[in-house]
């Protein structure tokens, strides 16, 4: 069994065809599937799926991108929303200063707010970071005991390390298949222990389906590659993989 544990199946193309995304997704073991919000409105469209598939689980949170259009009073709306029994962790949340599409101050506010809730609701956190890691791991640090992921890591393995010490685990999509891609050299040095795999469907398409839709079937290509890379088997990633998710989302 794999888990993709960062999708986003309310985007349209996704939506309109979950019931063939779900079949084409067992058909090559994947059985379980984590809806990621970007936004307040995203994660209402994410529980809505959970609610109705057994095998979808939903986050609720505040993209850095949405950040600026925020609500600026969001807290009580997103707490009602954590409430939900499928619901597991708080995200898309985090810092990206390679787009800037939101101002470093305004990320880092709503980047802390939300840690704040995931610390009172003792709920994990899904996180994005780019081109952020000091900010990331400096803010992260005020909130020991926090557990999330870091996911669609792109950053280098020292960052990996510090993010692991402070209790994080580190999450590999298809950008991890990518021909002279950096990742398979810093997965070589994680422990399966330590891991996850996601397609952040419907972006990051694997190699050989690079360019095109993503959909949460081909998170069986990222487990492929991480098998690959640490010479063991497939079953193997899949089993340790899907415990380290299982733990952190408290997922059945």
């Amino acid at each position: 069994m794999l888990i993709d544990t960062h999708c986003h199946l309310y985007y349209e193309d996704l939506k309109n065809d979950i019931y063939n995304v779900i079949n084409r997704a067992s058909d090559l073991g994947v059985n379980k599937f984590i809806c990621v919000s970007t936004n307040l409105n995203d994660a209402e469209e994410c529980i809505e799926l959970a609610k109705n598939f057994e095998p979808i689980w939903a986050t609720a949170g505040i993209h850095p991108h949405d950040a600026k259009s925020a609500p600026i009073k969001f807290e009580n709306k997103l707490k009602s929303l954590l409430n939900n029994k499928k619901i597991v962790a708080v995200g898309e949340i985090g810092l990206d200063y390679f787009r800037g599409l939101t101002d470093q101050k305004i990320q880092k506010k709503y980047f802390r707010k939300q840690l704040e809730i995931a610390a009172e609701m003792d709920l994990p956190i899904v996180f994005h970071n780019r081109e952020a890691d000091e900010d990331i791991i400096s803010i992260l640090s005020d909130f020991p005991g926090l557990k999330g992921v870091a996911h669609c890591f792109s950053s280098t393995i020292e960052t990996a390390e510090k993010l692991i010490e402070l209790g994080f685990l580190i999450s590999f999509s298809g950008n991890l298949t990518f021909k002279n891609s950096k990742l398979p050299e810093v997965a070589s040095k994680i422990s399966l222990s330590n891991l996850l795999v996601e397609t952040d469907s419907p972006y990051l398409s694997p190699t050989p389906f690079r360019g095109k839709p993503n959909e949460p079937a081909r998170v069986r290509y990222v487990a492929e590659k991480l098998a690959d890379i640490n010479n063991c088997t497939l079953e193997e990633v899949a089993k340790r993989t899907s415990e380290n998710a299982i733990k952190l989302f408290k997922i059945v």
